[in-house]
């Protein structure tokens, strides 16, 4: 079949122009995955039978562009209806092929037990049931993102929560339904713990007087904001990911920004490539998840570090570039997703061959990282 006819044949098209990923009950998952059941078998059992490709909305960067707001400023990746196949008949794709019917299968079944489970949680299931196709983590998530290609249905859908990472502390309030309210500025330095049952966090109520968001990239920074109550000398809420961004974690993010519009959220990364690719997937989204990115995609500025913050750091704490730096820069680059401000950032990163690590800082006293992200949120110096 033609690649020009994929978008004829998918199972559940939609918009010509944008891919998205449904939010679905499991009667309508399971729905979904009995008609793929259902075709397969008709054409086997067809009067001249054939095994069916499986055509899957392409995940690369030839297929996504940016799609912005016309009523705000939040910019998303998108994927558009560009289709690649999973085979049987390839020497190379069918392995590729058979996996994504063992996890519709797998799906399936924990849908129909009412049941949650966590990708590692999938791969370990996996790996004990069919170890000669499901020899890595990686495997498993490549092919989750191929089952949500395939039925354009989100990850949650599936019955697949999100591995969390992240946590939160600061001036919030916070209740699960039918639960005590979590004040989180009394949750201790490692913060509150954000769970990786997106059903969970979209039930949430919130409450805040914070003034801003800002979103950190490490633990260790966050830890000590937590410690000096950055929260207190600035009314904030405090975010990590701790690397990164997983999804839970981003999803929080942007239930935060839909709950407080008016709160501007700020990020303070490395001044590195890998710490702006951090800032960009909070703020545009991946690639690779281009089918639910802008349920997740945020309105994120820049804090830092940046290029004009560098005055206040020593030459012999500035560290030189590594290969996997200019990888990342590269790819950067190379995308639409850049600004121009950010592309200059970057481009000056690149022909200094220097990258700074946020506890750089540190040169001036533990206490001034506080300090110093106060002076900055006070100037407006974000972009």
């Amino acid at each position: 079949m033609a690649i020009s006819d994929l978008s004829r044949s998918t199972l559940f098209f939609a918009d010509q122009r944008l891919c998205s990923a449904d939010i679905l009950s499991p009667s309508e998952v399971r729905a979904r995955i009995q008609i793929a059941v259902l075709n397969f078998l008709k054409s086997i059992s067809s009067p001249d039978p054939f095994i069916p490709d499986l055509p899957l909305i392409c995940r690369d960067g030839k297929n996504a562009g940016i799609r912005r707001s016309l009523l705000t400023d939040v910019a998303s990746v998108y994927v558009s209806h560009s289709f690649i196949t999973r085979s049987l008949r390839g020497p190379g794709d069918a392995k590729a092929f058979i996996r994504v019917w063992m996890v519709m299968e797998l799906c399936f079944r924990i849908l129909g037990d009412g049941k949650v489970v966590t990708q590692r949680e999938l791969f370990y299931k996996l790996l004990s049931d069919w170890p000669d196709y499901f020899s890595s983590q990686s495997l498993v998530n490549a092919t989750v993102q191929d089952v949500v290609a395939l039925l354009r249905c989100s990850r949650q859908s599936l019955g697949i929560m999100a591995s969390s990472r992240g946590a939160v502390i600061g001036r919030l309030l916070l209740q699960v339904p039918g639960h005590e309210i979590v004040d989180c500025t009394l949750v201790g330095n490692s913060g509150y713990a954000i769970t990786g049952d997106l059903n969970v966090l979209s039930k949430l109520i919130l409450s805040s007087d914070a003034r801003y968001i800002i979103v950190v990239e490490k633990d260790a920074i966050f830890q000590r904001l937590a410690e000096d109550q950055l929260y207190n000398q600035i009314p904030c809420i405090l975010i990590t990911a701790k690397g990164y961004p997983d999804i839970a974690t981003r999803f929080f993010l942007h239930r935060l920004s839909q709950a407080f519009p008016s709160l501007p959220i700020l990020a303070l990364v490395d001044w590195n490539p890998a710490g702006l690719a951090i800032l960009c997937t909070y703020k545009f989204g991946s690639i690779k998840m281009g089918l639910e990115a802008y349920r997740y995609a945020c309105n994120v500025k820049w804090l830092g570090l940046r290029g004009n913050d560098l005055y206040i750091i020593p030459q012999h704490s500035m560290v030189q570039l590594k290969a996997r730096d200019l990888q990342i820069a590269k790819s950067l680059l190379s995308s639409d997703l850049l600004q121009d401000i950010y592309r200059e950032e970057l481009g000056f990163m690149v022909e200094m061959g220097k990258r700074v690590e946020i506890e750089a800082l540190y040169c001036n006293g533990f206490e001034y990282l506080g300090k110093f992200i106060v002076k900055k949120i006070v100037q407006c110096d974000y972009i």
